[in-house]
């Protein structure tokens, strides 16, 4: 299959939703390239995970900028120096600013360890298990100005077992972010999910490669 979308992937930590996008690409299961991986904390072993692909790495630290907005600033320029179709947050532990958004508005997804609108921001598993919910899961959406915010794109159920703590229901949850997220993306690559602005739409059937969404905001 020929690559046919170019992403930017955003990260912080191990790369696992990197991993899965590549995996998933080398098999032919998403039309995409990774041109590119960014990450906010040198060091990260998902930096080290697009190097060995000849991909090329970028950090942007927080900590060399005398504010966030500079730091979004200079986050904006070097996506805007790699030119994506698609920019990706893939574990990426921080909000993107206006300067970003001004660039790529409607071009931005990340995948959540929760069934948004359900426990946004930091730590969703802890908060699901704190809740005491029986279904938790993941979702990939939209960035825009909020937190966890944007249109719902698809969403995948996990339930929560009686023993599970925050841990063990994350790695449940990640295992299908891992399924989730290459699906989205090569839906959006092969035209069959449209990223028009505050309302992305299917064409025509649902892709049979996506799960089921809990709820359907789109269908």
């Amino acid at each position: 299959m020929a690559a046919s979308l170019t992403l930017a992937v955003l990260v912080s930590g191990r790369g696992s939703n990197l991993k899965a996008l590549l995996e998933a690409i080398d098999r032919g299961a998403c039309a995409a390239t990774v041109g590119c991986v960014i990450s906010d904390r040198p060091g990260a072993p998902a930096l080290s995970l697009a190097s060995a692909r000849g991909i090329a790495t970028h950090v942007v630290p927080a900590k060399a900028y005398a504010d966030r907005a500079a730091w979004d600033e200079a986050l904006a320029s070097q996506l805007a120096a790699a030119a994506p179709e698609l920019i990706v947050l893939a574990g990426f532990m921080r909000i993107v600013g206006r300067a970003v958004l001004a660039h790529f508005a409607g071009r931005i997804i990340n995948v959540h360890p929760a069934l948004l609108p359900a426990f946004p921001g930091m730590d969703a598993p802890a908060q699901a298990i704190a809740a005491r919910v029986c279904l938790s899961g993941c979702t990939v959406h939209v960035v825009d100005d909020g937190v966890d915010t944007g249109p719902v794109l698809a969403q995948a159920a996990v339930p929560v077992r009686r023993d599970d703590d925050a841990d063990s229901l994350h790695a449940r949850i990640q295992t299908a972010e891992h399924a989730l997220l290459p699906a989205v993306v090569h839906a959006i690559a092969t035209g069959a999910l449209v990223l028009e602005r505050e309302a992305p739409r299917y064409t025509g059937s649902y892709p049979e490669e996506l799960p089921r969404l809990v709820s359907p905001p789109l269908l």
